[in-house]
């Protein structure tokens, strides 16, 4: 292969979350001698898209999409592929997916992939039609989870022959050393005998992850006189609401709030079980690093998080808002460390079977090769 197979992907704003972080793990893992990467999104927020230049990776913010048919963005990107002439266009979030689609269309990039990476339950029909009419000039809608794929097939109406499933996944994770581990417990004065619950996700809106409702549910537990503490990790507008919750079920104390962390290896290190409550939730990454963490988990059964963990096998699912659930569910596994290490090893199998990065970068690596030589391009 003489001439590299040029990409470029179209995302909404680069912070850290797990959209950007798969787009990461491309950059790092696609081979270089054969791939190009540049980036395209509607804005940066802190400084992650520098981990991209690591990689040679350019990042092009075009500016904030407040419409699909943003003139001004969608002039901003057709210089840009003009510039770099893209075999492919890759587009991920809603934003993403509309500037891929309508600028790999009249820009006339030879193959547009779309990517489902949500779980659009509150996606009005007008999305809805739009993703459908996207998906009718795309030669692939990827989505990442079976609850993804559904939505593409189902809701978004994308013929079926279009649509294919690539699993999200997880860098493996790092190796913390003992001496770590006790300096962080003893950082957090953290008892020996405590059994910690974790979570670990953005604190944007309580609609979405529901940190609300592990609080109500760790409540619960406190009243039972179970020595534990719940600790989470993450940032965004909602944390004072939560530390302000925390505060008046006066268990400020057993709630440790750590705020934003770049190293959430450590942390799962110090968990003994781990719980997503999320309302809704495409994939739910931070799940599968748990069980690469080999913990057990508590979560709802909602989007594709209900593929992800087996449940009664690698943790336990619960209905969305059901605090009760939530509650006795997690108490099972604070009382039964045996379980808890059952659950922890058949989910870290599971984990490093299905939902690797590695994994996820050969599928798609795959997909362009597909698509490429079915063109004809190079």
């Amino acid at each position: 292969m003489n001439e590299k197979i040029r990409i470029l992907h179209c995302l909404q704003t680069i912070g850290s979350g797990g959209v950007e972080r798969r787009r990461l793990s491309l950059a790092k893992l696609l081979n270089q001698e054969y791939f190009e990467l540049k980036i395209v999104c509607t804005a940066v927020d802190g400084n992650f898209y520098k981990e991209f230049e690591k990689y040679g990776v350019e990042v092009f913010p075009v500016g904030v999409l407040s419409n699909p048919f943003q003139l001004a963005i969608h002039k901003n990107v057709r210089k840009i592929i003009r510039d770099f002439q893209p075999h492919i266009i890759h587009g991920a979030v809603f934003e993403g997916v509309t500037i891929a689609a309508i600028n790999g269309f009249f820009n006339k990039v030879p193959i547009i992939i779309l990517e489902e990476t949500s779980d659009p339950i509150t996606r009005s029909w007008k999305a809805n039609f739009l993703m459908h009419l996207f998906g009718l000039i795309a030669d692939r809608a990827v989505g990442v989870s079976p609850a993804s794929v559904q939505y593409l097939k189902e809701k978004a109406k994308i013929p079926k022959e279009k649509v294919c499933l690539i699993n999200n996944g997880v860098s493996l994770p790092r190796t913390v050393s003992r001496q770590e581990v006790i300096n962080i417990k003893k950082k957090l004065s953290l008892e020996p005998d405590e059994i910690v619950i974790g979570s670990v996700g953005r604190m944007m809106s309580d609609e979405h992850k529901r940190f609300s409702d592990l609080i109500k549910a760790f409540k619960k537990i406190q009243l039972q006189g179970l020595k534990t503490k719940l600790i989470l990790v993450g940032d965004g507008p909602a944390f004072d609401n939560y530390r302000k919750l925390s505060t008046s079920l006066k268990i400020s104390d057993s709630v440790l709030f750590i705020g934003y962390s770049d190293d959430v290896s450590l942390y799962y290190n110090i968990f003994d079980i781990f719980a997503l409550v999320s309302a809704h939730e495409a994939f739910g990454l931070v799940l599968a690093e748990a069980m690469l963490h080999k913990l057990p988990i508590v979560a709802t059964g909602v989007g594709g998080m209900k593929y992800i963990v087996k449940d009664k096998k690698t943790g336990f699912l619960v209905e969305r808002f059901d605090i009760d659930a939530i509650a006795d569910k997690l108490k099972i596994l604070i009382q039964d460390g045996s379980l808890r290490k059952e659950y922890g090893e058949a989910g870290y199998r599971r984990a490093l079977q299905n939902y690797t990065e590695e994994m996820y970068v050969k599928n798609v690596e795959k997909l362009y090769l597909n698509l490429i030589q079915k063109k004809k391009l190079i």
